[in-house]
């Protein structure tokens, strides 16, 4: 069965955010054909243009896996669901998001999806975590991917604990 190398980011600031972070990688492993290759340590970061509202815990995690980007993205919906995720409002706090950060080398623009993930390269927090399990990894379209921290080094992140 082919497969191909995708990076999802993993975020949640309400309820247990580290215990739904640790069981989104058991639930990611869990789909079909689909195995977990790589898992960054957590992050602690603020919530980026937001007030009050807990920080963050951040990780990102890579994945070898059959599925394709649509398919993979509605498996990362139900996973969120299942673990209590509500869309009331943008941006409001979560126990659990999951991001599409890259397929492959894919690069598309649609109503549903955008790959590469549109602000990944201008979130610390997408960044410091994916450059820890993958440091060279490119950007489709955009470049390599540390060419970006520069941009970022302002934005407050720290590196917590393993996953």
């Amino acid at each position: 069965m082919s497969t191909v190398r995708a990076y999802v980011a993993l975020g949640a600031n309400i309820g247990a955010p580290v215990q739904h972070l640790r069981a989104a990688v058991v639930d990611l492993a869990a789909l079909p054909g689909t195995r977990v290759v790589a898992r960054s340590s957590l992050y602690r970061s603020a919530p980026v243009g937001l007030v009050d509202q807990p920080d963050f815990i951040n990780a990102v995690v890579a994945i070898d896996t059959p599925l394709a980007a649509l398919p993979l993205l509605h498996a990362l919906l139900a996973i969120e669901a299942r673990h209590g995720r509500v869309r009331s409002v943008p941006n409001a706090p979560r126990t659990l998001d999951l991001d599409l950060l890259m397929h492959g080398d894919t690069i598309m623009a649609g109503a549903e999806l955008t790959l590469p993930h549109p602000r990944m390269h201008e979130r610390a927090f997408v960044l410091l975590p994916l450059l820890e399990i993958a440091p060279y990894v490119q950007l489709p379209g955009l470049g390599a991917a540390r060419s970006f921290l520069p941009a970022v080094a302002g934005q407050a992140i720290e590196r917590s604990e393993p996953m």
